[in-house]
């Protein structure tokens, strides 16, 4: 069973693992053997990685020149990606959009046709995106675009659907993660996403301000009855890029304590 989970010779680039979710999979994957992690981030990690690319998820430029970088001549593809980055609507909507959305969607399809045969890609969506079947002809709207520029257009142009950018972008991701799950097979690839539910990182008091108090411990009570941890989410997402989910493609895995479940059986009150 460990040889599943067995990252040792494989290389890893993670968007996001300066701290929260990112740096605790950073520690797992180090557990699991790997020893080629590449990070993509603003700010330099506090854990031990191979290489750190100053990246600006926001910025196609920037996600362009680590695209380059990492595939610079003489380096070794790609095994797997994790798309972990992201920011809160305590930045402008059309920021969160970038960062959330285009940015995980250009960095993708720019490395997922040159990474090996057997890889995955994992996403860190969110349940604030699971109301997208209410807006999935503005998300496949989005998603079809394939320029940066005419993708912040769109956005700029539908202020409405897209509100404070958060909810809308994190329903983009697991959209975008069903939509290229055939796209994903066809190279030998995987691509699913982890939904977690309010975690215990940094980002907290953003969501506490732009969610209110109510509305996240509403969501952790309905739940486990705790915040989740940085590493109950790594856990998974280190899972769904393992061997163990050889078979798993396509999935927005809600790691939430319950709280989806709670809501669709009926056995919580709303808030308010």
């Amino acid at each position: 069973m460990s040889g599943l989970i067995d990252f040792a010779g494989k290389r890893v680039v993670i968007t996001g693992a300066y701290s929260g979710i990112g740096a605790a999979l950073v520690e797992l994957l180090r557990e699991a053997g790997a020893d080629h992690i590449v990070v993509l981030d603003l700010k330099q990690p506090e854990v031990n990685v191979e290489a750190f690319i100053e990246t600006d998820m926001g910025n196609p430029v920037s996600i362009d020149a680590a695209v380059a970088q990492i595939n610079a001549e003489g380096a070794p593809a790609v095994d797997v990606l994790f798309n972990n980055a992201g920011v809160a609507a305590t930045l402008p909507a059309d920021t969160v959009m970038r960062v959330n959305t285009l940015g995980l969607k250009r960095l993708t399809e720019h490395l997922l046709p040159t990474m090996n045969s057997g890889g995955a890609i994992v996403n860190t969506a969110s349940v604030a995106g699971n109301r997208w079947p209410e807006h999935l002809q503005q998300i496949n709207g989005l998603l079809e675009i394939n320029g940066w520029d005419e993708g912040v257009s769109w956005v700029a142009g539908n202020a409405e659907v897209v509100a404070d950018g958060y909810s809308f972008s994190k329903e983009c991701v697991q959209v975008y993660t069903m939509r290229m799950a055939k796209t994903a097979t066809q190279h030998g690839l995987r691509i699913n996403s982890v939904c977690p539910s309010p975690v215990d990182t940094p980002l907290l008091p953003a969501f506490r301000e732009t969610m209110t108090d109510e509305i996240i411990d509403w969501a952790i009570d309905a739940g486990a009855g705790r915040v989740a941890t940085p590493e109950d989410q790594a856990r998974a997402l280190l899972f769904l890029a393992s061997d163990l989910a050889s078979y798993v493609n396509g999935i927005n895995l809600m790691v939430d304590g319950g709280f989806g479940a709670a809501i669709q059986m009926g056995q919580v009150a709303l808030p308010g």
